[in-house]
């Protein structure tokens, strides 16, 4: 069994060819370390991996990789490299939101449409939804982006349902919902939370804090992403949420406690581009991934706590 991971060196990506190693998968990895967060961050997320003798690394970008020496047939293509981030999208940096998500996937996707891969796995978001009337959010909703971002995403789920309409691209879409664990990147909330209850620094909640999010903890979003690869579905979109809906004041309450330490929160005006609510309906992915998220939110904040604690000593 082969694999490309695109994004191997990030937070979801570097779990996944774990996982893949593990399961006896020879794994090409494909990361250009973007400068989004520091490298010495990413590069410590390959640790465990990079001497591997099933794990080969081809630090490139996409956009200027010949794909055609790397995917082969008979190969799952997990397509995790993007450029993150809701609030950063807007103004001129769209362009590398352009570049990195868009493009990337479309060469991606073009490399494929000539070779008789067994799937492509694309690692899309809950942002494409926007804020609906009525949750938990179905796939079959009306997607009406809030953000530079989100657009980027959807843009690339259409990609991929383009090319398994006209070319058979065996590929699937996963909605991930608020990823969290071990190796999250710091811009995301649970980290800084973290980082700042253990500085006693201030942590500054946009809105009031009552926005609620399906938090989904990165071994289930990592075995959904398999279950994917591995089932017969294709040209089809999931949502891959943790399985229930939490406020972010409850989410904070709950690192709290686990570190033994309150907050200091200080709220600010909401962002733009932040989803009010996010709660996904599971059924799909259930009934036809076989996908149970098993973690729930206390035991994965008590796992990236531990992390964070290793990786500032």
């Amino acid at each position: 069994m082969r694999a490309l991971v695109t994004g191997c060196a990030g937070f979801i990506g570097s779990h996944l060819v774990e996982k893949l190693l593990e399961m006896g998968y020879k794994v090409v990895g494909i990361d250009c370390f973007t400068d989004y967060y520091p490298k010495w961050i990413k590069e410590k997320n390959l640790e465990n991996i990079i001497g591997h003798e099933n794990f080969k690394f081809v630090e490139a970008d996409i956009l200027s990789l010949d794909l055609d020496l790397i995917i082969k047939d008979g190969m799952y293509v997990f397509h995790e490299a993007a450029q993150p981030g809701v609030r950063k999208s807007w103004g001129r940096d769209f362009k590398i939101y352009v570049d990195n998500n868009i493009l990337a996937t479309q060469r991606l996707l073009e490399a494929c449409k000539d070779k008789k891969i067994k799937k492509f796995v694309f690692a899309s978001s809950s942002s494409v939804y926007g804020n609906v009337k009525k949750l938990p959010m179905k796939e079959e909703e009306y997607p009406k982006p809030l953000s530079p971002y989100g657009a980027s995403k959807l843009v690339c789920e259409s990609l991929c349902h383009i090319y398994w309409m006209n070319y058979h691209v065996p590929a699937v879409s996963l909605r991930y919902f608020t990823v969290y664990g071990e190796r999250q990147r710091p811009d995301m909330a649970f980290h800084r939370f973290i980082k700042a209850i253990m500085n006693d620094d201030k942590i500054v909640i946009y809105g009031d804090g009552k926005q609620t999010r399906d938090f989904t903890y990165v071994e289930d979003i990592v075995d959904a992403t398999i279950l994917a690869a591995e089932s017969e579905t294709k040209g089809e979109v999931f949502n891959i949420g943790g399985g229930s809906r939490v406020t972010l004041k409850e989410a904070l309450k709950t690192i709290q406690e686990v570190l033994g330490k309150d907050a200091r929160v200080v709220y600010e005006e909401s962002q733009k581009g932040d989803m009010k609510h996010t709660y996904a309906d599971i059924s799909k992915a259930k009934k036809l991934l076989g996908y149970r998220p098993k973690t729930k939110l206390k035991e994965g904040l008590e796992r990236e706590v531990e992390w964070i604690r290793e990786l500032t000593r």
